[in-house]
């Protein structure tokens, strides 16, 4: 296990040393320490420290646990016109991410009808693996997905644009390149646009517990405590997971050397300008802009549902940020604004007041954070603090983070008794399967208020509202 120096009470370094080209660093409290100790996270950021021109250091989150290549929660920079590009420190769910919708309605509204309404989103949002949605591209239908994201879907009936302009990006990547995605991949995306998928993507309707910051989340549209709020968690489905596939293999074959030594293979990658490279960042864009058409659908799916249920109800977006991408953002190195591919996987981006690609409505506080627990804690909605784009480039955690495998919970945790056990704590849980409630137990999970509270006193983000479930959909 890699040494460990202590900054302060949440922020630790991994010293320079051997292979690594920059150190090391984690936002950790000494409470969650203990849990990151017991995986191989520690040492994958010491890994990404050695990476070809890397910048700054290698980050993780107060979420991080093991991942592929990267940690989860893992963070890193590198420079535009020398750097690479790792489908590691991406993941193979492409622009997994939240989308926020708020309500006019209450926790006294909707609790009554909350079979009711989860009825209606099972209905018409499709969950679980390898579900597929009433949504039948053509490939030429498919590829102006790719290019265009989700003002696809305003242009085909699905939301409007003020959907759009509270979306990270507005729900598009511009480097999309369709010529670079293949067959596979187009066959396994073609007919799931607008379906939630299994694993830990969920769909849930929450309430307001508590408003930390009043001013601020008057700014996003939370207004007041009691209100009703849908958090969706998804990403590119099989189409991203193909992309990230397909790019491995590539990388795998073409640039072998290098990959031999690498500490380990799952860091594969390639030099950012070179035609692999290219490619691959023209073929994860695509996956980007699937995952963001693919919420946004889902969200107007949601919309309908409430409006079938409750005439009064009025639905708006309040932000989509994406955790699992790699994007080019100008930033300072040593004191000079330079173009760098950021690599975020499980970790969020945190833009801050006045940041230029905050959306206007937004603009004088910075853009909503979202950040979910598990199906029987909170989420928060957090907005990035002062000095966040001079700790981690802008970014913060994506969740709670994961304490065991999917194997291990489901040999511990049984879905009947996990359902029994949010019952009891007033949660409605609605899933295509048993499995999926078992590996998704809350107790798989860390404690969602201390990864909060290690955001805030590291400087990253800061805390505007918890948010609680009612009802919970899983795939």
């Amino acid at each position: 296990m890699p040494d460990l120096k202590k900054i302060d009470d949440v922020t630790w370094e991994i010293p320079k040393e051997g292979e690594m080209n920059v150190p090391g660093r984690i936002f950790v409290s000494e409470k969650l320490l203990e849990k990151v100790k017991q995986d191989r996270s520690l040492e994958q950021v010491k890994n990404v420290a050695a990476m070809p021109g890397i910048l700054k250091y290698s980050f993780a989150m107060p979420d991080m646990h093991m991942g592929y290549g990267f940690s989860i929660g893992g963070v890193a920079a590198f420079d535009a016109e020398t750097g690479i590009i790792t489908p590691g420190g991406i993941g193979f769910d492409i622009n997994c991410g939240v989308r926020l919708l708020a309500t006019n309605l209450t926790y006294d509204d909707v609790k009554p009808k909350i079979d009711e309404l989860l009825d209606q989103l099972f209905k018409r949002v499709p969950c679980g693996v390898g579900r597929d949605s009433d949504i039948k591209l053509t490939d030429r239908e498919l590829e102006e997905v790719m290019v265009k994201g989700a003002r696809w879907a305003v242009e085909h009936g699905y939301g409007d644009e003020e959907d759009l302009i509270h979306c990270e990006s507005n729900g598009k990547l511009e480097w999309a390149n369709p010529k670079k995605v293949s067959q596979r991949a187009r066959a396994r995306g073609r007919n799931q646009l607008g379906t939630l998928g299994a694993g830990n993507h969920f769909l849930e309707i929450q309430y307001v517990d508590d408003i930390y910051l009043p001013a601020v989340a008057k700014k996003f549209g939370i207004n007041k405590k009691k209100q009703v709020v849908i958090m969706i968690h998804c990403g590119s489905r099989g189409f991203g997971h193909q992309v990230c596939t397909d790019y491995l293999r590539r990388m795998e074959d073409e640039y072998k050397e290098l990959i031999d030594k690498l500490p380990e293979k799952d860091l594969a990658y390639a030099p950012f300008n070179s035609p692999l490279g290219q490619d691959y960042f023209g073929a994860m864009a695509c996956a980007a802009n699937f995952a963001w058409t693919n919420r946004h659908i889902i969200g107007h799916n949601v919309k309908k549902s409430f409006e079938r249920v409750f005439e009064k109800a009025k639905v708006r977006t309040v932000y989509d940020v994406a955790h699992n991408i790699a994007k080019i953002e100008d930033h300072m190195i040593d004191d000079v604004e330079k173009k760098i591919i950021v690599h975020r996987k499980g970790a969020t981006r945190c833009f801050p007041a006045g940041h230029k690609e905050v959306p206007k409505a937004y603009r004088e506080v910075g853009h909503p954070v979202l950040i979910p627990g598990s199906m029987g804690t909170a989420s928060y909605v957090l907005v990035g603090g002062e000095k966040t784009m001079d700790i981690a480039f802008g970014s913060t955690a994506h969740g709670a983070g994961r304490v065991m495998s999917r194997n291990e919970a489901n040999s511990r945790f049984k879905g009947e008794e996990i359902k029994k056990e949010l019952a009891e704590k007033d949660i409605t849980l609605k899933s295509a399967s048993w499995k999926g409630v078992s590996e998704e137990a809350p107790d798989v999970y860390k404690d969602i208020d201390e990864v909060i509270k290690v955001t805030e006193k590291a400087g990253i983000s800061n805390a505007v509202a918890r948010l609680r479930p009612i009802g919970v959909i899983k795939g």
